[in-house]
């Protein structure tokens, strides 16, 4: 069976109708208590690259059930209506279709970063280790 739309429009779709923040607006914003930072790579990216300080590790094959107040896998993170999820990937592509995801499912208070983690390290911008980011985990208070 043929593909009807491939993964490109998909993407280009959700660029459409998703809120995108730049690595400067969220590098600015990286403090601020109302922002909370979502990481959907894989674990094998995480070991191999690091994530942004303070950010929230959620694979994004989960994110869905994670959001969702029905599901088992339910992480009330997700429910504090306040703060405004700021979702990346490794270049934009599957966090432009996550955040378009939540979209669907009733989040208003969802965004991405444009060019994901790619563009986050081209811009220098504050990194940390899977390590560096367990051992803050456990410094602060459980999301």
């Amino acid at each position: 069976m043929p593909i009807t739309k491939g993964s490109q429009a998909l993407v280009d779709e959700a660029m459409a109708q998703v809120t995108t923040h730049s690595v400067d607006e969220i590098r600015a914003r990286l403090n601020d208590p109302a922002v909370q930072i979502v990481d959907i790579r894989d674990v094998r990216e995480l070991e191999r690259e690091g994530t942004l300080p303070g950010a929230l590790l959620a694979p994004r094959g989960m994110l869905e059930f994670w959001v969702d107040p029905a599901s088992p896998y339910f992480k009330p993170v997700f429910a504090d209506e306040a703060k405004t999820f700021v979702l990346f990937c490794g270049a934009g592509w599957r966090s432009a279709l996550a955040t378009k995801t939540l979209m669907d499912m009733g989040m208003s208070n969802v965004a991405h970063i444009d060019g994901g983690f790619a563009a986050w390290k081209q811009a220098e911008a504050p990194v940390v280790t899977l390590a560096q980011h367990k051992a803050e985990s456990v410094a602060r208070p459980a999301l």
